[in-house]
């Protein structure tokens, strides 16, 4: 039995900041010396990022205006409040988020109303709260009361995958499933300066944003465009390579991000390999996927990690160019980033073309998932 994703759709804060911006906020703190100075100046010169959406609008407050939790506009100083006040504040903003995605989803589509929602995932990794972003998100759309809720906390980057993988395990285990997923993370929460080069890296791509998707394997009706979810892989680098490198823990003040410098490296070494666990579903793909997949969704973990991945299997600069595109526009926003590159290829990618998806995260992880994407369907 096939199962679709049937609409994807993306929201972001209403705050955007030219990475330029956010760049000479993290030069001017106190604590940086002329080293980090300079560190700071070529990590974000070199992201491939033009701007990034918050939820924090206090960095673009001026002279005379009052400092917020995250900044005082008079000094120009980051501040830094607890892991707690961080929270209060994802717990707003990122409810916001989860619904206005949720939202648009479901106008999205039209043939699925909210009734017929049997399930819903909601995925972050920036914050928690309970009564949860699925309770909100059923509460908020009117859903029905003894909908099944889900939610994938504090796995990074590569949570959408998790996700998805649960909505078609549902949806093959009861043909008349409704999945609703969605992700929402408010990394700007917890960015900091620091001289430490690898808190920098991280401080220099992640964002704001959400995602949310319809999957269900009702057939979609003639000429709407959907993703046939095709087949999904996990696997991990091996043991004590890249545990260290990307990592993600609660501290006092606020979630400390490790990206550390060697993570493009340790992906362009294991990426082959670990593609091949789902090139193997369909033994006609294994000797050059990058020729019969015409379409890839790569995590955007950052410039050097696309730069990577395109030379190790050998993707054309078209093929990158979704990726390279949400990282242009958007940053890394975790979870919900390789969603909004799903969204773009689910309305630009012809019909019958495969689509691979793939994410890394910490452990290091790497998802991936192989899709066609298709309409017309009778």
């Amino acid at each position: 039995m096939s199962v679709f994703l049937h609409a994807l759709e993306t929201a972001v804060p209403p705050y955007a900041y030219p990475q330029s911006e956010i760049r000479d906020v993290l030069k001017a703190q106190p604590e940086l010396d002329r080293l980090g100075q300079r560190i700071i100046g070529t990590i974000f010169n070199a992201s491939g990022i033009d701007q990034r959406h918050s939820a924090i609008g206090e960095f673009k407050r001026g002279p005379g205006e009052s400092a917020g939790v995250f900044f005082d506009p008079e000094t120009r100083r980051m501040l830094k409040p607890g892991t707690g006040a961080r929270n209060e504040f994802y717990i707003v903003e990122a409810s916001k988020l989860f619904v206005q995605a949720a939202r648009q989803v479901m106008v999205a589509s039209p043939g699925i109303a909210a009734h017929e929602v049997t399930h819903v995932i909601t995925v972050s990794c920036t914050g928690f709260f309970a009564p949860g972003p699925d309770y909100a998100v059923v509460r908020a759309l009117g859903l029905r009361p003894d909908v099944q809720r889900f939610h994938v906390g504090f796995m990074g980057c590569y949570a959408a995958f998790p996700a998805l993988k649960m909505a078609k395990a549902f949806c093959e285990a009861d043909p008349d499933a409704v999945v609703l997923v969605v992700s929402a993370e408010l990394c700007t929460l917890h960015m900091r300066s620091s001289n430490d080069a690898d808190t920098l890296i991280a401080s220099s791509v992640f964002a704001d944003g959400a995602a949310a998707a319809l999957v269900s394997a009702r057939l979609p009706s003639p000429g709407t465009p959907v993703l046939r979810m095709d087949h999904f892989e996990t696997t991990l680098t091996p043991a004590g390579v890249g545990e260290a490198d990307m990592a993600w823990t609660i501290g006092d003040l606020g979630y400390e991000m490790v990206l550390s410098t060697y993570v493009p490296s340790i992906i362009e070494t294991h990426i082959s390999g670990a593609l091949e666990p789902l090139m193997a579903r369909e033994p006609a793909l294994a000797a050059g996927p990058q020729n019969a997949v015409q379409r890839w969704a790569i995590h955007p973990g950052g410039r050097s990690i696309l730069d990577k991945v395109q030379t190790s299997l050998g993707l054309s600069d078209e093929q990158l160019e979704p990726s390279r595109n949400v990282l242009r526009q958007y940053g890394n926003m975790s979870s919900a980033t390789v969603m909004f590159i799903l969204r773009d290829l689910l309305h630009g990618a012809q019909d019958d073309e495969r689509v691979c998806a793939m994410a890394f995260g910490p452990g290091l992880t790497v998802e991936t998932g192989l899709m066609t994407r298709l309409s017309g369907l009778d």
